[in-house]
């Protein structure tokens, strides 16, 4: 785990909801959220980011997340906080959503941004975790 990464990612609750943005308290979507603990973590973003849509029941599309996230994270083996969680909300859907991996006491949870609640941090109660499609680790810094 990079160090602080969950830390970071605190900072972030409260942000609104604002699709394709990423500033800390102005605005960010989950992929913003992740985007923003990048830079303050390695700095500059790695790649560019095409326009998406915020649907998460959308299919028959690309996995451009999951294959993003292969190409600059690092595929965790095993679950700890700081992790990047990528979840596909409905069978059949494209993989749509992230977050960070938190812990509440003894209790895993997971940061993250979505319309309505902007960014929160919730239990990674037995739905979500069902959902999980990828877990991945920020590289690390040097």
């Amino acid at each position: 785990m990079t160090p602080n990464v969950v830390d970071i990612a605190r900072s972030w609750i409260g942000t609104p909801y604002v699709h394709q943005a990423s500033l800390k308290h102005g605005g960010t979507d989950c992929l913003g959220l992740v985007r923003g603990i990048w830079r303050e973590c390695l700095g500059s973003e790695p790649e560019i980011l095409p326009p998406y849509t915020p649907d998460w029941g959308e299919t028959g599309g690309e996995e451009l997340l999951l294959a993003g996230a292969r190409r600059v994270l690092i595929v965790a083996k095993d679950a700890a906080p700081g992790d990047v969680l990528i979840f596909r909300m409905r069978p059949g859907a494209v993989a749509k959503h992230m977050g960070v991996q938190g812990e509440i006491g003894r209790v895993a949870s997971f940061i993250h941004a979505y319309d309505r609640h902007g960014v929160v941090e919730s239990p990674l109660s037995s739905p979500w975790r069902s959902r999980i499609v990828g877990r991945f680790r920020f590289p690390q810094t040097s």
